[in-house]
């Protein structure tokens, strides 16, 4: 196993007050959360104690938010790509019927004719083309999804599940974004990207404004249960939209007690850590072949990237191996619960663990957050590596 990868971001320690409200806000995510809150569905996912995880490591607490509960996808995912399809198809009909439509007209059903006009199309690892084919389903639009060639059948099963058309593609995940936007070019068509090349691309804008949400919650749940804020969060890397809306919102919310931001990735899928250390963005060093799916990505998300290279603390890169293990962990109970987290899911506790073992800015007072961005996505692959179906697995099941 490859050691992990740790790089010092010195500027996000003198970063100064949040400059990128055009990007990222609290207004913005405020309207995401009333968004959200329009479907009746709804409901704050779970955030867990996990005292076992602060012994283990040495820290005064660490809390995990469990997003293998959210709206049933298993994924954090829909609270970005949900919330795009809601507010693309809200500003469609509303130019359409020439007057303010509300969100919640479309969780009722009240434009369902109009909406069936409507193609949306994305390009996904798995987790983010499910959320957008359940939120058409819900809204009544046509979905189609492309999915490059490692999406497993159980990922692809379950987006046509929801009504969704697959179109496979050749090659990772980065062509088969190019590939959907190249179809999404018809008058009825709408991409649905959560990664652009344009830093002023508004849809990818608003799926980081739907995961601010996971950050509103979770201070509102701390906030509830009498604790403090966290003073370090750790953060999945993927393209950075994620790492991006949750660094953004505790940045302009916490000001100088905003935690620290640790970013974890894939070895073989480093975009974040290489473009970090050069400086600008750059492509993944390897072939982008992890078991860690939901973060096998080649190019960091332009959007993301001018929170991130001002505002995140820590860059590191894990293998494969310390993923697994961090699943099995969190499924074992040992923690505080048995937790059911899948590939990518883990990977902020596998980052936490490498991450103390260097001692770098962790220590008895600190507190610390972990986003369990997804559950058991593909149950057949997190059966192989635990050992036991996701619905063995105590409290997480």
């Amino acid at each position: 196993m490859t050691a992990s990868r740790i790089f010092r971001n010195s500027a996000a320690f003198s970063r100064g007050s949040y400059q990128f409200q055009r990007i990222q806000s609290l207004r913005a995510a405020g309207e995401a959360l009333e968004a959200v809150r329009a479907c009746p569905r709804y409901q704050p996912t779970p955030l867990l104690s996990l005292p076992g995880a602060a012994r283990r490591v040495g820290v005064a607490s660490v809390h995990y938010k469990d997003e293998s509960r959210r709206f049933g996808a298993k994924s954090f995912k829909t609270l970005g790509g949900g919330y795009a399809v809601c507010r693309l198809l809200q500003r469609e009909l509303s130019a359409k019927l020439g007057r303010d439509v509300k969100l919640s007209e479309l969780f009722e059903g009240a434009h369902r004719r109009h909406a069936a006009m409507l193609t949306m199309m994305c390009a996904s690892d798995g987790n983010h083309g499910l959320a957008v084919a359940e939120a058409s389903r819900m809204l009544g639009c046509k979905c189609i999804v492309f999915l490059h060639s490692g999406v497993s059948p159980s990922r692809v099963a379950a987006i046509e599940s929801r009504g969704a058309n697959v179109v496979r593609t050749d090659g990772d995940y980065d062509k088969s974004v190019v590939e959907a936007a190249a179809a999404a070019t018809a008058p009825t068509s709408r991409l649905v990207a959560d990664t652009s090349n344009d830093p002023d691309d508004p849809v990818s804008m608003q799926v980081m404004q739907g995961y601010a949400v996971i950050a509103i919650e979770t201070l509102d749940q701390l906030e509830a249960a009498g604790e403090k804020a966290p003073t370090h969060v750790f953060l999945q890397g993927g393209v950075g939209g994620l790492a991006g809306a949750l660094t953004a919102y505790f940045w302009e919310r916490l000001g100088d007690e905003a935690p620290v931001s640790v970013i974890v990735e894939p070895e073989r899928a480093d975009c974040l850590f290489q473009s970090i250390h050069a400086g600008e963005p750059r492509r993944a060093s390897g072939d982008l072949e992890t078991i860690m799916a939901g973060l096998s990505c080649g190019e960091v998300s332009r959007t993301a990237w001018p929170i991130l290279v001002a505002g995140a603390h820590y860059y590191m890169v894990i293998a494969d191996a310390q993923a697994a293990d961090a699943m099995r962990l969190l499924a074992s109970g040992e923690l505080g619960g048995s937790i059911v987290a899948g590939e990518s899911g883990a990977a902020g506790l596998a980052g936490l663990l490498a991450l103390a073992r260097t001692g770098a800015g962790l220590n008895s007072a600190s507190r610390v957050l972990l986003i369990g961005t997804e559950g058991a996505t593909d149950p057949d692959i997190y059966t192989r590596i635990v050992g036991r179906r996701p619905e063995q697995v105590g409290a997480g099941a």
